[in-house]
């Protein structure tokens, strides 16, 4: 049995299904007017972005390959050794730094050396030559030990130094080949037979006329010149003769034997002169013993005297007689030396006059032409023999050496294999360091410019700065090839060959600045840029303004907006 609380709620439960049925029922039904009116598009609204306050970095999207830099294309300047055969790699080129006197590659089994330098090899390098790429090698051989002098010659000294940097690295130096040694042989042997051919035609031509006497004559003459110049130059080496020398001498004697003479007179003067007279004997009736002594009368010295006065005049005569022989020695070798002159004079006019009279007689021999030809075959084989021992010796090939710009360098790439002919570019080298190459369109390329600062994004999420350095020309495609360096190398080394993106920053705001949707902007007739800023729902309000730097879709702009003023980009 049910309480009068319980019957109380199941009569609201009833209800409220009913009441809930019948509104779900009215929700359903639609007059025909309301339907109509369901069926109407909206009223249109006003698409719009709101002002912003920030700051602006225009940027131009470079998508390019990160890779080494300063590509450079190598190929050999000529044949490698000394032969012509065919150039057949033996040993290709490896990918890895080349520094200054490696071996990039062999071919048939010799060297290829790299060297830095700007002059680029295009010839072989032999003795005698001279120019900038000799001088660029001796530079180079000198950079790396080897005392060559620079010179811009190559010379005895740079070969030497040239075959011991070869030997230095496990190689002979390039020797004169078979065919040289042959060659130089072969004129060596020219020239002996142009001697033999001349010296039988000048005998032909001796026997041809009666030119023996003459050379008998000519030989005796040489001879009497060879004679009197000896004598003329013994007598001017030697101041007198025998025969002089005693004649001097005994004058010499004569005036000593004077000297003695008169010195022994003048002695005996002086003696006697000095010597006391005795005085008279003592008597009883003479004084004491103690009183002096009485000097007695004066001695006799007149012949003394004379005795002097002749060794005087002795002596002069001897010296005068000295005098007398020793000018007469001078004259006489004067003379001797005056007649001698004038034999060699004579000797040489007889030897010239029998040259001249040796060779008349030799010019009108009939073979005299046979002669001359002779003389000018011989002198031209020992032309070409002078002329080809000039380049003989130690050379450089010229495959065998190549001068890049700068080492050390990269081998990036070999393109040609061991066993292969070497008749093109065997690889190319560049740079240690990485670059970014890619190209943006024409348009957009007359915004960027070397110097440029720049964001290099790779695919890994690695970010690196960077620096625009060069722009090219329009390539096929019509795009302008730019290259980016960046900044930093470090971590760069495996992402060789990547693919990247840089962002090259073309101009920004130096601090933050309104900025609105480009869309938002529109230029009037009269040339003024405006912008639609709502005030109210469905109303706006022109606002004049100026614009500045613009980057993606965004445009920097001053005028009466401040952030958060809603503008106007669309009208539906």
């Amino acid at each position: 049995m049910r309480t009068p609380r319980g019957k109380l709620l199941l009569v609201l439960a009833v209800v409220l299904v009913v009441a809930g049925t019948g509104w779900g029922v009215g929700t359903l039904l639609r007059s025909p007017a309301d339907e109509a009116a369901a069926r109407k598009p909206p009223r249109p609204s006003l698409v719009t972005a709101t002002v912003e306050r920030r700051e602006l970095v225009a940027t131009v999207v470079v998508s390019g390959t990160l890779e080494y830099g300063s590509p450079y294309p190598v190929s050999l300047a000529g044949v490698v050794g000394g032969g012509e055969s065919a150039q057949r790699a033996t040993r290709a080129p490896r990918r890895g730094t080349l520094a200054e006197g490696a071996v990039m590659m062999e071919v048939n089994g010799r060297p290829v050396f790299v060297f830095a330098g700007t002059v680029p090899m295009h010839r072989g390098i032999v003795p005698g030559a001279k120019g900038n790429d000799v001088r660029q090698l001796q530079k180079a051989l000198r950079r790396l030990g080897y005392r060559a002098p620079v010179t811009s010659v190559f010379d005895r000294a740079t070969s030497a130094a040239v075959s011991r940097f070869y030997a230095k690295r496990g190689y002979e130096a390039q020797r004169p080949t078979l065919e040289q040694r042959q060659q130089r042989d072969e004129l060596g042997r020219a020239v002996r037979t142009a001697q033999e051919v001349l010296a039988t035609e000048r005998q032909a031509l001796d026997q041809g006329k009666d030119v023996l006497p003459l050379k008998a004559k000519l030989a005796n003459a040489r001879q009497d010149l060879k004679e009197a110049d000896q004598a003329l130059k013994s007598t001017r080496a030697q101041e007198t003769t025998t025969e002089d020398e005693a004649k001097v001498e005994a004058a010499e004697s004569a005036v000593r034997a004077a000297e003695e003479k008169l010195l022994a007179a003048e002695q005996e003067l002086a003696q006697a002169t000095a010597t006391p007279t005795p005085a008279a004997p003592t008597t009883a009736s003479s004084p004491s013993p103690t009183a002096a002594p009485t000097a007695g009368p004066p001695a006799d010295t007149r012949l003394l005297e004379l005795r002097v006065a002749n060794a005087r005049a002795d002596l002069a005569a001897a010296r005068s007689a000295q005098e007398r022989v020793q000018e007469e020695t001078r004259i006489t070798r004067a003379k001797r030396l005056t007649e001698l002159r004038k034999n060699v004079r004579v000797a040489r006019e007889a030897a010239v006059t029998a040259e001249q009279a040796l060779r008349q007689a030799r010019q009108l021999s009939p073979v005299k032409l046979k002669v001359a030809d002779a003389e000018r075959d011989l002198a031209a084989a020992r032309a070409l023999l002078a002329e080809f021992s000039r380049t003989y010796g130690t050379t450089v090939p010229p495959g065998e050496v190549v001068f890049l710009p700068k080492l050390p360098a990269r081998l990036h790439k070999p393109t040609v294999k061991a066993g292969e002919l070497v008749d093109k570019s065997i690889a190319t080298v560049t740079s240690s360091a990485f670059v970014v190459s890619g190209s943006v369109d024409v348009a957009e390329a007359e915004r960027v410019k070397a110097g440029l600062g720049a964001s290099i994004e790779t695919e890994a999420g690695k970010t690196v700065s960077g620096t625009v350095t060069s722009l090219g020309g329009r390539d096929a495609k019509g795009a302008v090839p730019v290259t980016i360096t960046p900044a930093s190398m470090k971590g760069l080394k495996k992402l060789a060959g990547a693919p990247v993106t840089v962002r090259v920053t073309i101009g920004a705001t130096d601090r933050e600045v309104l900025v609105v949707p480009a869309a938002a902007v529109v230029t009037a007739v009269d040339g003024k840029a405006r912008v639609q800023v709502e005030i109210a729902p469905d109303r706006t309000k022109e606002v004049e303004v100026r614009t500045g730097l613009s980057a993606d879709g965004a445009v920097e702009v001053t005028g009466d907006l401040k952030p958060g003023d809603q503008v106007v980009i669309n009208n539906a």
